[in-house]
């Protein structure tokens, strides 16, 4: 029986947090609503929230958003704050600033909010999220018109009149979309007809450099998107990583498979045992002559048994070897309730057989990149990093069409990172704090310039010229550097009030 798509969200989410994200850590917790009548104080902060986002349009000015509606907003550098008014209590995930006096930010249920002051003072703007009850991860500022937000269920939304409205570009199914065959039957009648059923994926970050015309998004699942036109079109990257297993051939109407296969995937399985963000793909094929004795259109249960059967014998091989059957992904999977989609879908029993065909039988198995992705930032057009769960990072030269792991040398969820002359700046949970001096190749603990903390760090900005950077996390802790990120000190809460704030 497959569960609803939200139901599927939600234990993705719980999943996480298992994994050592409390939830006001993890962004993405949103199985809840939160929809209180606000009554907030303006101008002095009295409760210091967990801040999840930053942005910093000048040097002097930076702003903060985070849990219950918050808004830090400083003009001095850090030196003093004031508290701005939102309206919400809804929690903030995102924020970008197009200059020092405009910019948006992004939320729970497609919460979308403006300034045209700085950040002292924000209005809603209508967008088809709040209806949806979509949750809105990040924005990026491409001018003071022009703006993508993205979230929840492959969530994409641009604007260019200010934020008057905004566009739904999101990620949606059609019929040769993977997801398709895990969609609940009334869904898949929706896209038969041609009507919009959104991806089961988050997007939980997008970057664009100030040309405003490259930017990067990035998700779940290790989704990756790149576009050198302002976000207009996005073409999909590629994760590369040197993990893999022979083809396994097989004889005509054969689902065994031979002790060698065997002991390849053992060897297999015992690499990507410890690296929990890549699984296993499984993908059964039949050869023209088996489709044609065994796949025949009255009754293809002979061709579903030898599928299910090849796909069996991989995935036994795997789960003995220690590999945990929720990292196996079988594609491909003989649709047994094929009959019930015939009356709307003619074509669909045949399209399945087509894409079973290859030049011989066998299993194709495949590494399926399954990160999941926080923050991306480059350097300029071609150097690009993104932070992920588990100490994941990736580093791109070519622009974000490639990218490869590097290793961080710790398990802890990596929330930020940001490129600034000549180094990248890595920042996470318990403390985490990263530096990389050789283009993302290596990275080490700061030796120096870091005060002790030992809470998370959600998210780390340097405003243009790269010496004033800010760094801000929980119980509304802020770093700030003047010197490129040599030295930090904090700046929020005040030295009175890092107790009661649990500093």
């Amino acid at each position: 029986m497959k569960s609803s798509p939200r139901a599927s969200r939600c234990a993705i989410r719980s999943a996480l947090a298992l994994a050592g994200l409390s939830a006001s850590a993890f962004v993405a917790v949103g199985c809840h609503e939160i929809n209180f009548t606000p009554d907030l104080p303006t101008g002095e902060i009295t409760i210091y929230d967990d801040l999840f986002a930053v942005s910093a349009p000048t040097p002097e000015k930076v702003v903060a958003v985070g849990y219950w509606g918050a808004v830090y907003v400083s003009d001095d550098a850090g030196n003093t704050w004031k508290k701005g008014e939102t309206g919400t209590r809804q929690i903030l995930y995102g924020v970008s600033m197009a200059d020092a006096k405009r910019g948006w930010a992004v939320g729970q249920s497609g919460m979308i909010l403006r300034t045209e002051d700085g950040g002292l003072t924000w209005t809603r703007q209508p967008n088809n999220k709040v209806a949806e009850d979509t949750h809105l991860f990040a924005v990026q500022a491409l001018d003071a018109n022009t703006a993508w937000a993205v979230g929840e269920w492959g969530g994409r939304l641009f604007t260019d009149d200010g934020g008057k409205s905004w566009q739904d570009r999101s990620l949606t199914i059609d019929q040769l979309h993977p997801q398709f065959v895990w969609l609940s039957p009334p869904e898949q009648d929706k896209v038969r007809n041609g009507e919009k059923v959104y991806e089961d994926v988050g997007l939980t970050d997008i970057y664009c450099l100030p040309n405003g015309k490259n930017c990067w998004i990035i998700g779940e699942f290790g989704y990756i998107f790149h576009s050198d036109n302002a976000g207009q079109t996005w073409e999909r990257a590629a994760i590369q990583q040197d993990i893999s297993v022979p083809p396994i051939r097989l004889g005509y109407n054969e689902i065994e498979i031979t002790k060698e296969h065997a002991e390849s995937l053992r060897e297999f399985a015992k690499k990507i045992i410890d690296l929990p963000h890549l699984n296993v793909a499984i993908e059964p094929v039949a050869s023209a002559a088996e489709l044609a004795a065994f796949g025949k259109e009255d009754d293809p249960t002979p061709l579903f048994e030898i599928l299910e059967a090849r796909q069996q014998a991989i995935s036994a091989v795997l789960e003995e070897a220690g590999l945990l059957s929720d990292r196996i992904r079988k594609r491909g999977s003989p649709p047994w309730d094929y009959e019930d989609f015939l009356d709307s879908d003619p074509e669909f029993l045949r399209r399945y057989l087509a894409g079973r065909k290859a030049d011989e039988p066998g299993i194709a198995v495949t590494i399926a990149q399954n990160p999941y992705l926080f923050s991306v930032r480059f350097a300029d057009p071609n150097e690009g990093y993104i932070a992920g769960l588990g100490g994941v990072v990736l580093v791109s030269h070519d622009g974000g069409h490639n990218w490869v792991y590097r290793d961080t040398g710790r398990k802890q969820a990596i929330f930020s990172l940001f490129p600034v002359n000549g180094k990248v700046i890595a920042v996470g949970e318990k403390g985490f704090v990263r530096v990389s001096s050789d283009r993302g190749e290596t990275w080490i603990a700061p030796k120096k310039g870091f005060p002790n903390i030992f809470t998370f760090m959600r998210d780390i900005w340097f405003a243009p010229g790269g010496k004033s950077g800010y760094i801000v996390g929980e119980r509304g802790n802020v770093l700030h550097t003047d010197d490129s990120g040599q030295n930090w000190k904090s700046v929020l809460p005040p030295a009175e009030h890092r107790s009661a704030a649990g500093g």
